[in-house]
Parts: structure tokens; C-alpha cells; sequence
């Protein structure tokens, strides 16, 4: 990539000092608006899902792609999407981006049944795959070098302050207005980062970047996009019905075609050989195996708060918080450690850490009230925190310098893919076990059917037929999903723990200082 010194025209800019534009931290601060709304978004809209499943009457299944549109699509068109930024023009692709985000969130608002909702977070999804890149890829053009690691800090400080935001910001809303004004917070902070990008940032480009591969873009996103609806109907259908048998076949079709299709290109828009670097891969896995959990969680646990545990909105979210303030400060407390005893110790112990706080979750029941489940969030968020950022950073590490760019690309690429599938198999795995677990008995066949659909559905169900004692079997039913669920995700990260202790290399065998340089990373998203 070509730089030149304080100009625009055909290249990434790299401003010089005598060329500081004095509106730059205006600008900063528009898109520090923009990148916490995409921070926020999704714990926000999780904390939703039990007022919307209510409202709208979604089953757990449809709720899952509520989640899932946004990070499928995410997933698949973040590189692209950073190489039509680099093509076409960064300042372009990144309005286009936050216009598209903006119009699903109206959409979202506006809907009034769940298909137009999927198809909200889907277009925000899109939005969100073009200003996630571009946001940081901007920064040369207004920020001179002595300037730029404060201004990357504080956009990624943004991204991190969204996630415990969005379960309170979420909540009050919910509290005081209906379920749209979740998407309806975007509009006003989204309107403010267009129209900041129009008239404050420079427009820059780099026509040598290889172009964008729509094939292969097809390709992930078909593949994902069927691998995720299979695990999900796969409850409702069963996993011997033809339609679920042919899209989980079906995805294997494609993403073997993207895999066969990328090996063989001279600049493959998803580096797949990085995956062969032993170190790379386990850090990696170790990352995606944390956002798979994450993501999973964050799914389970406002239905829990909300329908079990009897919390309104507000309180769901702010009960959400020891996880998320578990992982803040272990992520800060990362790096210091990592430095003293080497990452391969840090990340097997948070991993260690991930899987006893899952095992101690599973002696969840009905009536251990908050106060454990608070004990129990607190130390998972401690063991995401240690094992997902130095897992990250380590990652990038292993690589030379030139193979930073497509190894960042693909490391955020497999850990999106982690988040869709976390939720829609552990999401799928709970919609099983409640709906073989719950006793219908007393109820006619539609009215069963539909109280086994979620355990929101259930309550409904009861509060309308005076039937507390299937209230009681719902939460029973869900909190014995719920501790299955956490059981799987236990051995995952223990089986982990094990083969990154065993596996990644030690503290005197770590990448040396020329290797490439450790990225500014917030803490993981459901939808980051």
C-alpha cells in the first residue's frame, strides 16, 4: 500500500503535522458515536429478545436469527468490505456503510412482526461489516503519527464501553418504551457520524488493492448463512428432516468450495494457509472458541433473568454486568501478565477459569436465586477477558510483519463465524432440551405445541390459563437447558485449556520483536 505525506488523491494518506486539520477531533468524535452505537448493538438487542419474543410472539428458533442475521452477514462481508473501502474510496464506503446500518435500524423500529425484524439487524449487518474496518483505516488521513495511537485507543475504547452500555441503555428503554426504541437509539447517533464523514474526512483509496472477490464473498456467506439455518430448524424439524439434512450438507458443499477456491488464488481475500502456522491456528481457535461461548451466553441469559427469575428489563441488564465488568478488567489485566509469565500460561488459565465458572453454573437451579448466578457470571467474564485478548494478540504475534493485515482479516473473519454458530447451536441445544424437558400434558395439541416454542411462550400461556403449576415446569424446563448448555460449554474450554497448554509454544519460544505488531483490540462483541 502505497503512502504519500499530506495528500488524498489515489492513495492512503499519512497527514503531516503542518497539515493538521483542526476539525479532526470533531470528527473523532462523530465516529466514536457511530462505533459505540455498533458496540451496544448487539447486548441491547439481546436483552430485547425476551419483551419481543412476548410481543411478536417469535420462537426461540426466530429469535436466534434475529441475532444471527447481523453476525452471519457480518462475518461474511468484512474483508470485501474493507477492499471496496480501499477500491471505490474509504469516506465513501464507510457513509454507505453507516446509511445502510441507519436504515436497518428504521426498519427494526418500524417492523411490526419478526421477518421484518431479521431482515433489519441483516441490513444493519451489512452496514456494520462496511464501518467496522473503515473506521480505524480512516485514522491516517486526520491523524499525524504522534496522534494516531491515541485516537485508535479511544475508537476502541468506544467499541468496549458498548458492551456493558447496551444491557442498561437497553433496558431503560425497554422499561419506558416499546421494543422498537432499541433500534430507534441508533437513528440520532448514526445520522451524526454521516454527517461528520460528509463534510470532515478526507477521501482517500488505494487502487493497488487486489479486487473484491464476489465468488468467494457468495460463497461465505451462502455457506454460513445455510450451516446457521440448519442448526437452527434442527429442533423444531428434527436433524433427519430433508431440509435440514440438505442445508447442513449444502454448507459443506460451500464452504469446501470457498476453502478449494481461496487455496488456489495468488491473493486470496481469506488467507487460509495462516491456519497451517500451528501457533496462529490455537490462538485463533482459542479466541473463536471464547466468542462461541460468549455469544451463546449472552443469548441464554436474558430469558433466564427475565422470564425465570421474574426481572423487569432494566434489571435484567444491570444483572448482566458482572460478567461484562469481569471481562473489562481481566482484559486490562491481561497484558501485564502476559508480559511476566507468557501467554501460553494466561490463556490456558483463563480458559481453566471459563470452564469452572460453566461447571459451577450448572448447579444452577430454580430457586438459587441471583445471588449465585451473579458468583458464577463474575468469574466467567474474568476467564473471557484473559483468554480472549492475549489469545488474540498472540495470534497476530506469531506472524511476520507482512502477513499482519490478512491475519487481523481472518482472525475477526473465524471469530464472527464462532458467534453465529455459538448461538445457534447452544441456542438450538436449549430450544431441544425445554421443549423435551417441559410437561404439556393438560394442554391441547396447538396450545402444547406453542408453550414449547420458548419458555416466554409458556408463560404467556399460563398467565392467560391460571396455570401456575406449567409456569413452574417452564423454568424448570428452561433452567435444565440452560445448565446442559453450560455443561458443553465447560468441557469445550477445558478440552481447549488442555491443548493450548500442551500445544502453544512457551515463553522463550514466543515470537520475537520484528514479528507483527499487536492490533488495538476491544473486548470481544455477539456481534464483533
Amino acid at each position: 500500500m502505497t503512502t504519500t505525506q499530506g495528500t488524498t488523491t489515489g492513495t492512503t494518506t499519512d497527514v503531516g503535522v503542518q497539515n493538521l486539520d483542526p476539525r479532526r477531533w470533531w470528527a473523532l468524535g462523530a465516529m466514536v458515536a457511530s462505533m459505540l452505537v455498533l458496540g451496544f448493538d448487539t447486548t441491547i438487542l439481546n436483552v430485547a429478545l425476551p419483551t419481543m419474543a412476548e410481543q411478536l410472539g417469535a420462537t426461540t428458533g426466530q429469535q436466534q436469527w434475529m441475532a444471527d442475521s447481523y453476525l452471519v452477514m457480518l462475518a461474511a462481508l468484512m474483508l470485501p468490505a474493507g477492499l471496496l473501502g480501499d477500491r471505490f474510496g474509504r469516506r465513501k464506503m464507510l457513509i454507505t456503510g453507516l446509511a445502510i446500518f441507519l436504515a436497518g435500524s428504521v426498519v427494526g423500529a418500524l417492523a411490526g412482526s419478526v421477518e421484518p425484524v431479521i431482515a433489519a439487524r441483516a441490513a444493519m449487518g451489512v452496514g456494520a461489516a462496511l464501518v467496522m474496518p473503515l473506521a480505524m483505516a480512516v485514522l491516517p488521513s486526520l491523524f499525524p503519527a504522534h496522534e494516531r495511537g491515541k485516537a485508535m485507543g479511544i475508537i476502541t475504547a468506544a467499541s468496549a464501553l458498548g458492551m456493558p452500555l447496551g444491557p442498561i441503555i437497553g433496558g431503560w428503554l425497554l422499561n419506558h418504551f416499546w421494543w422498537g426504541s432499541v433500534f430507534l437509539i441508533n437513528i440520532p447517533m448514526v445520522a451524526i457520524g454521516v454527517a461528520a464523514c460528509a463534510f470532515l474526512l478526507p477521501e482517500t483509496r488505494d487502487p493497488a488493492s487486489p479486487k473484491v472477490d464476489v465468488l468467494s464473498t457468495a460463497l461465505t456467506a451462502s455457506g454460513l448463512a445455510a450451516l446457521t439455518y440448519g442448526i437452527i430448524e434442527a429442533p423444531t424439524r428434527g436433524w433427519g428432516d430433508p431440509l435440514v439434512v440438505g442445508m447442513l450438507a449444502g454448507s459443506v458443499v460451500l464452504i469446501a468450495a470457498l476453502v478449494v477456491r481461496e487455496r488456489r488464488m495468488v491473493r486470496p481475500m481469506l488467507d487460509l494457509k495462516l491456519l497451517g502456522h500451528r501457533p496462529f491456528l490455537l490462538n485463533t481457535l482459542a479466541a473463536t472458541l471464547v466468542m462461541f461461548i460468549l455469544s451463546g451466553l449472552l443469548f441464554l441469559l436474558p430469558p433466564y433473568l427475565q422470564a425465570v427469575l421474574g426481572n423487569d428489563a432494566f434489571g435484567t441488564g444491570v444483572r448482566l454486568l458482572p460478567m461484562m465488568g469481569g471481562l473489562v478488567v481481566a482484559a486490562k489485566a491481561a497484558a501485564p501478565l502476559v508480559e511476566k509469565i507468557g501467554a501460553r500460561i494466561v490463556i490456558s488459565a483463563g480458559l481453566v477459569v471459563l470452564a469452572f465458572a460453566a461447571l459451577l453454573g450448572t448447579r444452577t437451579t430454580v430457586d438459587s436465586g441471583y445471588g449465585f448466578t451473579a458468583l458464577w457470571l463474575s468469574i466467567t467474564g474474568i476467564g473471557f477477558g484473559f483468554a480472549m485478548m492475549p489469545a488474540m494478540t498472540t495470534a497476530l504475534n506469531t506472524l511476520p510483519r507482512d502477513r499482519a493485515g490478512s491475519g487481523s482479516g481472518l482472525l475477526m473473519t473465524v471469530r464472527q463465524v464462532g458467534g453465529a454458530i455459538g448461538i445457534a447451536l447452544l441456542g438450538s441445544l436449549l430450544a431441544s432440551a425445554f421443549a423435551d424437558r417441559l410437561n404439556t400434558g393438560g394442554l391441547p395439541g396447538p396450545v402444547a405445541d406453542q408453550a414449547k416454542e420458548s419458555v416466554v411462550a409458556a408463560h404467556m400461556i399460563a398467565q392467560k390459563m391460571g396455570d401456575a403449576p406449567l409456569a413452574a415446569a417452564a423454568n424448570s424446563s428452561y433452567v435444565h437447558g440452560m445448565t446442559l448448555v453450560l455443561a458443553v460449554c465447560g468441557i469445550a474450554a477445558l478440552v481447549t485449556a488442555v491443548l493450548a497448554a500442551v500445544l502453544l509454544p512457551g515463553r522463550d519460544r514466543e515470537p520475537a520483536k520484528d514479528a507483527a505488531p499487536a492490533p488495538d483490540v476491544a473486548p470481544a462483541r455477539a456481534d464483533a
